[in-house]
């Protein structure tokens, strides 16, 4: 690579980019710590972008229209942290870019969304930002089909490496975004043939470019550092009709001595090698210094959509007051008024209906009523539309040909389906939910932790979530997905008894600004268990009393969740028949119970009963309301999974496994 060559054909961008690769190296080395080559090798494409390119203005990082940017390959992040300081965003001073890699600040190892303005995803595991970027691109898409050009028009540029393009949710990724021919998403890949065990052919040998136009993308290749050529390509990328890859010929760690080497993607520290990269670039500055006139140029850049951004405010100020409103309402993330109120509705119908319905129905039952209140809900499914019972009549399918469309077709996908909705709800405006089998929680949980992580309110509609969906055998029977699904932080796990607890759950879920929700849902129907109507969400207590003893004084507590709180009312009713006081509490979500005042979790769960927790699921996770809670290991019991399940009907695996109401009858009397 001729450096001097470049820095001579191109002095302005030259300096610009020079600088994005010294205070990289300044970053890491002071961190001894990060990822050094790709930022260097990528700042040309970077400047490029930004310059002449990016919609955004840098004191208004929230602008709704304006373009995103994502960093996937993100053990990069000092290309973006530079990007951010440079151009002069208020949560990035140089005193961030000093402390890379340090607790408590902003510029994190990889970026995270939650830190700071200016970051519009947390990447890192490869391959998920750019499936966000479909999500977000899909998100633009949907509001610019309902708000109008005027407000919503603006691009989602992807920055992506080899790594993301090997991790198999990048294949999930693109062929969900060429199906849908988003034209707005512009991923350009950092082609520079390295990973961290060498060259990229010691364990691929992928045509990128054509496996992209396989996929129904229009592909350029060119010289990633050559700042005409990148020019010249976002140009065209930009009038594309079809999703746009631009293949980046690049070099890892540029000018350094580890350039084209695999060390070149790691930490590069070492102070005489740094010398002398600097000294190839012509940069003479000390540590962590950017020249005036360089710093002065990039915060030109920063403003360069300051015009833009006020032409769209007056756009805005156009529309009537009302379209304003919910405009704002909508980028905002809050629930319509109306919600409470058809929700309401609704437990007051299955009240007295008292219908024995699935809870996946129950679901559907829900969302009938919220999507039409919910403009802003997008659902979908992996190719179980029928199984999941997510699409609902009033919402279109959402295609080429009709981006008003809410219901998305994302095929089997579930890992890429995941990651989408990620970028729905990152992107604002959209409350994305979408459905799949519980057992296949294990092909979507990479983007299912990072929605936790990201604090995005992310609903995830899983059902046949037990041995009940019966003959399809242990593959599908879910029985530590439970489980697994708690054990993440910042997560709320549903398993509502009912309709009226579906109804509740749905509430809750759709209110969220900041946690996902899972919601277990069976195959099955369930017999009603609140036959008494509340206007309160019972289940916002995550656990609560459903019915009491009455055949005097109170010597059991069954605690059960979903299709089992109805055999806990039957053994209830066992027991009360032999004068044993039995109190049933059904624990829709043990999080928010978790979360509620002792005092409540006290009279919920008092001492002295023994206690007996229903759930067809492992017992992992239940000790906390069995032994302890002032429970005792001698009075406690569980009854439900401990293997995996079996193939027949589900009333024969209930009754093999002994999920039923005379043996949660039995187990309770044992501990009396």
């Amino acid at each position: 690579m001729d450096i001097a060559a470049l820095r001579s054909a191109h002095p302005d961008h030259w300096s610009k980019a020079t600088a994005i690769r010294a205070l990289t190296l300044d970053a890491v080395a002071a961190a001894n710590s990060g990822h050094s080559g790709m930022p260097m090798g990528m700042a040309d494409v970077a400047t490029v972008l930004f310059a002449k390119h990016l919609k955004f203005d840098a004191s208004a990082p929230l602008w709704h229209d304006r373009d995103r940017f994502i960093l996937s390959a993100g053990h990069g992040s000092m290309l973006l942290y530079s990007l951010l300081h440079l151009t002069g965003y208020e949560d990035f001073p140089l005193e961030q870019i000093k402390n890379f890699r340090q607790l408590g600040a902003k510029t994190a190892g990889h970026p995270e969304n939650f830190l700071a303005q200016g970051i519009e995803t947390t990447t890192g595991p490869l391959g998920q930002g750019i499936a966000n970027g479909v999500g977000f691109a899909m998100a633009e898409e949907i509001l610019r089909a309902r708000f109008g050009k005027k407000l919503v028009d603006h691009h989602t540029y992807v920055i992506a490496g080899d790594g993301c393009l090997m991790e198999g949710i990048s294949q999930e990724a693109i062929t969900l975004a060429g199906r849908q021919e988003l034209s707005k998403l512009i991923v350009m890949w950092d082609n520079n043939n390295i990973t961290i065990d060498g060259k990229v052919d010691l364990a691929d040998r992928t045509d990128q470019a054509a496996r992209f136009r396989a996929c129904g993308w229009d592909v350029q290749e060119i010289d990633g550092h050559d700042p005409d050529a990148i020019d010249a390509a976002l140009t065209q990328a930009r009038k594309g009709k079809r999703p746009q890859m631009i293949a980046c010929k690049t070099h890892i760690a540029l000018g350094h001595a580890a350039q084209d080497t695999s060390k070149g993607h790691g930490a590069l520290t070492d102070a005489d090698q740094m010398a002398a990269a600097k000294e190839a670039y012509g940069w003479t500055t000390g540590p962590f210094e950017v020249p005036a006139d360089v710093k002065s140029a990039w915060e030109e850049i920063g403003r360069r959509g300051t015009e833009d951004r006020f032409a769209w405010e007056g756009r805005l100020s156009e529309i009537s007051e009302r379209k304003q409103d919910e405009f704002a309402r909508t980028m905002a993330g809050d629930a319509p008024k109306k919600l409470s109120s058809v929700i309401r509705a609704l437990k007051k119908q299955a009240s007295e209906a008292r219908q024995s319905v699935a809870t996946r129905k129950a679901s559907e039952m829900v969302l009938e009523v919220v999507n039409p209140v919910m403009p802003e809900t997008v659902g979908g499914s992996a190719d179980l539309t029928g199984s999941n019972n997510t699409k609902t009549g009033d919402l279109g399918v959402f295609d080429v040909d009709n981006r008003e469309g809410r219901f998305v077709h994302y095929g089997i996908r579930e890992h890429g389906m995941a990651a989408a909705m990620n970028g729905m709800a990152l992107h604002g405006g959209i409350r994305p939910y979408s459905g799949t089998f519980m057992c296949f929680t294990d092909y979507a949980r990479p983007a299912m932790r990072l929605s936790a992580l990201m604090q995005q309110p992310v609903v995830y509609v899983m059902t046949h979530d037990s041995i009940g969906l019966g003959e399809d055998g242990p593959t599908h029977q879910p029985v530590e997905h439970l489980a697994i699904s708690r054990a993440t932080p910042n997560t709320l796990v549903f398993r509502p008894a009912d309709v009226v607890e579906t109804a509740e759950a749905w509430e809750i879920a759709l209110t969220q600004s900041g946690t996902p929700s899972v919601l277990s849902l069976t195959r099955q129907n369930v017999p009603a268990v609140r036959l008494e109507h509340k206007t309160r969400n019972l289940s916002e207590q995550g656990a609560y009393v459903l019915a009491d003893a009455s055949a005097g004084k109170r010597q059991v507590i069954l605690i059960a969740t979903g299709s089992e709180v109805g055999l806990a009312m039957e053994a209830r009713e066992a027991l009360e028949a032999e004068g044993i006081g039995t109190r049933v509490v059904s624990m829709p979500c043990m999080e928010l119970f978790a979360a509620q005042e002792e005092s409540y979790r006290k009279r919920v769960l008092p001492a002295g009963p023994v206690r007996v927790g229903v759930e067809a699921g492992m017992r992992m996770g239940w000790d906390r309301w069995l032994l302890g809670e002032r429970g005792r290991e001698a009075k406690a019991d569980f009854v439900g999974m401990s293997s995996f399940g079996a193939s027949a009907p589900a009333e024969e695996l209930f009754e093999h496994f002994g999920i039923t109401a005379a043996n949660v009858t039995a187990k309770a009397k044992a501990l009396l």
